[in-house]
């Protein structure tokens, strides 16, 4: 053991209360508290005293105990030391006068944190009151003796002489008078006493009850009365019955229950959830903890069901672990999630130790219950960021770097070092394929978040009804389908980034949660009530005018303003021409390792094709294109079909007008506004009534150079 933890152990020990040790691992005793040493009489200097690597071997321990409790002893602690499980046994230590007192000893096993034993500490509790009451109350049942008496509506008319003897009376006189018998009842029990015996005359029928008599010469006696009717041919004709002196049983039941209340407050101190059970699992007793976690009272808390404590996903696995231990009888864990009062449920490390007698019968279940709800939800978290980052790792990327040193996209990158130190949110705008997902991952890896995660989610491809859950999670029940919980995005990327691509996707009930979010960094999982705090930063991008979404009412302006804190543009390819042949290098020399072959130049006619052509789908369909002329190149001068880069695009319209006239299509895009009001996005927008998705009726709008504005009528505003 480390040398500073075992004087740290020893001081603490020597603290405790009682008397405590500990051992080593093969059992050998290498310490005792400073109480334990003095009751066994050892030397100021004795080496048990400070902890001793030699010790006192585990069978000369066994001599300071009765020798009638050696092999009881031993066999608890060869238990002990094979399985290294906790355990506990009664037994008799010799003191320093040679005196043997009762104790219930308690051993526990202190691990390491790889779980290895590095020493068993032992405390010894004094049980030899409570042993002797038991022996006092075992004579008393055997030795007490009992008087009996006959009593009628005139008063009583018999009583043996055990019975006066009893109450300090002379054996050999006849029965008290009711007045003289009250006399010697005390004070405090006449009037119920008088009750009593009015209700057993009126109501003619039986009763048992414990009063106390004061004796001549002032002692008080506790006497337990038992009286029957006693009947002839079914008239009453009296009530006879016996009078015993239960006073050594009570005085022996309050030292009981003083002694039983003294354990239970230091049961209620523990911070576990500690639990007796009888022999049959029945429930005996729960300490404070267990009853605030419940939420019930003792008398509750021993009638409800086990069921209905054990989350049901448990509740077999639990059940088939009790089976077993009822036929073993062994010790045993196992982690289960228990319900508390508010409903929910929280898991628990439960430990179970069965405490057997003499004959190994079981005649007590402990146990003890940890919270480690953090430490699964760590596990859950740690688990759910493993598959997010294998997400990552299994995503191909547009591109693994920044490719590129145009004047355009200098001044990006000048922008994305100056954002990238603070925390402050950033709306990355540009079209498609311009790599604003990379651009977002690089002020990500420049931050001092980069530590942390980066989770990326795509707003458009989550279906609309799933995207609330993707965020923010969802409890289990929380819809069809959520059989667990599940952790969301944001809690995912707690400490770290997360970026939302396509932002302007998103519904109008989700732009409401995601501003809460960004105001006050928090939100709820989808079926919960439990408002979790978050530590995020938010990197938003879009392909689309978000300043013409807010005029249009489809995206609020009071998000637009929370998103848009540092706007980056990123330039579409046909703005930065100048990178295409260092672009180009870099495809080629990324697809040429991939399928084994070697390229010495570019053809000059390509490289001129591939910088005059427009480029609509951006560094990705350049990216797309190198790869497809990679694989189908048979030389080692990389071409690029003429016929894949037509210099006049086709127009990718879905509007259903191929062939006809730009100019009638442009008529029927301003029409559809004219009838929406200008309105674009919505179920009531032109996209709807065109049958087509809004991100093409904005690509068409942009292109036929429609001012969508003068057809607009006021919109709505946000708070």
């Amino acid at each position: 053991m480390d040398e500073a933890l075992g004087t740290q152990l020893k001081t603490t020990l020597n603290t405790v209360p009682a008397f405590t040790w500990y051992s080593l691992p093969s059992g050998t005793l290498t310490f005792v508290n400073h109480r334990y040493a003095d009751y066994l009489g050892l030397a100021s200097d004795h080496p048990l005293r400070f902890g001793v690597e030699t010790g006192v071997a585990w069978d000369t321990h066994l001599q300071l105990l009765h020798p009638d409790d050696h092999e009881s002893s031993r066999q608890v602690g060869e238990t002990i030391l094979r399985t290294g499980a906790a355990g506990q046994t009664a037994f008799r230590v010799r003191d320093a006068s040679g005196v043997y007192r009762w104790f219930l000893s308690r051993v526990e096993p202190f691990r390491a944190s790889d779980g290895t034993v590095l020493c068993f500490i032992g405390i010894n509790l004094d049980i030899e009151e409570r042993k002797q009451a038991e022996f006092y109350l075992a004579e008393a049942q055997r030795l007490a003796h009992t008087g009996s008496w006959v009593f009628n509506a005139a008063g009583f008319q018999h009583w043996s002489p055990e019975l006066l003897a009893i109450h300090g009376m002379d054996p050999h006189r006849p029965a008290p008078t009711l007045e003289e018998y009250m006399a010697l009842v005390h004070p405090d029990d006449r009037e119920f006493v008088a009750q009593g015996i009015q209700t057993m005359l009126a109501e003619r029928r039986g009763f048992d009850f414990t009063k106390r008599i004061v004796r001549s010469d002032g002692s008080i006696r506790h006497i337990r009365c038992v009286g029957t009717p006693a009947t002839n041919g079914g008239t009453l004709q009296e009530f006879i019955g016996t009078g015993i002196d239960v006073t050594e049983q009570e005085e022996l039941t309050k030292a009981l229950r003083k002694s039983e209340g003294e354990l239970r407050q230091v049961l209620d101190l523990a911070p576990q959830i500690i639990l007796v059970l009888g022999p049959q699992r029945e429930r005996l007793y729960a300490n404070r903890v267990a009853l605030t976690y419940y939420g019930v009272t003792l008398d509750e808390w021993r009638q409800r069901s086990p069921r209905a404590e054990v989350h049901p996903d448990d509740a077999d696995r639990v059940q088939a672990d009790i089976d077993r231990s009822l036929r073993s009888g062994t010790a045993y864990e196992l982690e289960m999630r228990l319900r508390g009062s508010d409903g929910r449920y929280r898991w628990f490390l439960v430990r179970y130790n069965a405490l057997q007698d003499d004959q190994g019968q079981i005649v007590r279940w402990y146990i003890a219950a940890t919270d480690i709800e953090d430490r699964k939800r760590d596990e859950h978290k740690l688990q759910q960021e493993n598959v997010a980052l294998r997400e990552e790792i299994d995503k191909t990327s547009m591109f693994e770097e920044i490719v590129g040193g145009s004047p355009a996209l200098t001044a990006v990158l000048s922008q994305v070092s100056k954002v990238a130190s603070s925390d402050s949110t950033v709306l990355i705008s540009g079209e498609t394929g311009t790599g604003k997902e990379l651009v977002a991952r690089a002020i990500h890896r420049r931050s001092p978040r980069v530590s942390r995660g980066f989770v990326a989610v795509n707003c458009a491809a989550i279906p609309r009804d799933l995207i609330a859950s993707e965020l923010f999670g969802h409890e289990k029940g929380a819809f069809t389908g959520a059989i667990q919980r599940q952790l969301g995005r944001f809690e995912l990327a707690h400490g770290g980034t997360i970026f939302l691509d396509e932002v302007g996707e998103l519904s109008p009930d989700i732009q409401v949660a995601l501003l809460r979010v960004l105001q006050e960094r928090e939100f709820e999982r989808v079926g919960g009530r439990e408002r979790i705090q978050v530590d995020v930063r938010v990197i938003a991008a879009t392909n689309r005018d978000l300043s013409a979404a807010v005029a249009d009412g489809i995206f609020r302006q009071d998000l637009f303003y929370r998103l848009n804190v540092f706007p980056v543009h990123v330039p579409a390819l046909r703005e930065r021409r100048e990178d295409i042949p260092v672009l180009v290098e870099y495809f080629i020399g990324r697809y040429a390792r991939r399928t084994g072959k070697t390229f010495r130049r570019v053809a000059k006619r390509t490289l001129d094709r591939l910088q005059s052509y427009p480029w609509p789908g951006n560094v990705r369909e350049l990216q797309n294109v190198i790869e497809r002329s990679v694989i189908v190149s048979d030389t080692d001068e990389l071409t690029v079909d003429a016929s894949w880069l037509p210099m006049t695009p086709p127009v990718k319209s879905r509007l259903g007008l191929s062939g006809a006239l730009a100019a009638h299509e442009k008529a029927l895009v301003e029409d559809a506004l004219r009838a929406t009001g200008g309105r674009v996005f919505g179920p009531t927008g032109a996209a709807a009534r065109l049958g087509i998705p809004r991100s093409t009726l904005e690509a068409r709008i942009r292109t036929l150079k429609i001012n969508k504005s003068r057809f607009r009528t006021k919109g709505p505003t946000h708070a």
